[in-house]
C-alpha cells in the first residue's frame, strides 16, 4: 500500500452553522486503536522523524496547516495538510517528518495500533537498511 490522501466525508449544514466531518465505516482500511494529537508546535520545529514497521497512521490537520515529508526509501514527496476534511494515510515502512506548522495548528493522528516501541524505526540509517532488505 502507498501513502495517500483520503477525503473525509463532509456534511454541510444548510442553515450555515458549520460543517461536520465523520470518520466511520470504510473511510480507513483499519480499525482505530489509538488517537493522539500534536499542538503548540513552534513553526521552526519538526515532529515525526521515524517510520513504522506495521502500524498505519492517518494524519489530519484539524486546525491550521503543516507539511508532511514522506520517504519510502527510493522517493521523497511533500504533502501539505490544511483542510480538516482531508487526511493523509501513511503506509507502513514510510519515513515521515512533519514541519512548517502554522500558528495554532493541530494534527490529529488515528493509528491502527497501540503504542509499541518495537514497531518504530527511529534512525534514518536503520530505516534505509530495513526497506532495502
Amino acid at each position: 500500500m502507498k501513502s495517500k490522501l483520503i477525503d473525509i466525508p463532509k456534511i454541510v449544514d444548510v442553515e450555515g452553522r458549520g460543517n461536520l466531518s465523520v470518520i466511520e465505516k470504510d473511510v480507513l482500511p483499519y480499525q482505530v486503536k489509538r488517537v493522539y494529537y500534536l499542538y503548540d508546535v513552534p513553526s521552526d520545529s519538526s515532529r515525526g522523524g521515524h517510520a513504522h514497521k506495521e502500524q498505519l497512521e492517518f494524519l489530519i490537520a484539524v486546525s491550521g496547516s503543516f507539511d508532511v515529508i514522506l520517504d519510502d526509501g527510493t522517493e521523497k514527496k511533500k504533502v501539505t495538510l490544511n483542510k480538516p476534511n482531508k487526511g493523509l494515510l501513511i503506509a507502513t515502512e514510510t519515513w515521515r517528518e512533519l514541519e512548517n506548522f502554522s500558528s495554532g495548528s493541530v494534527c490529529v493522528v488515528l493509528s491502527s495500533g497501540e503504542f509499541d516501541e518495537a514497531d518504530y524505526i527511529r534512525s534514518y540509517e536503520d530505516f534505509k537498511l530495513f526497506v532495502s532488505r
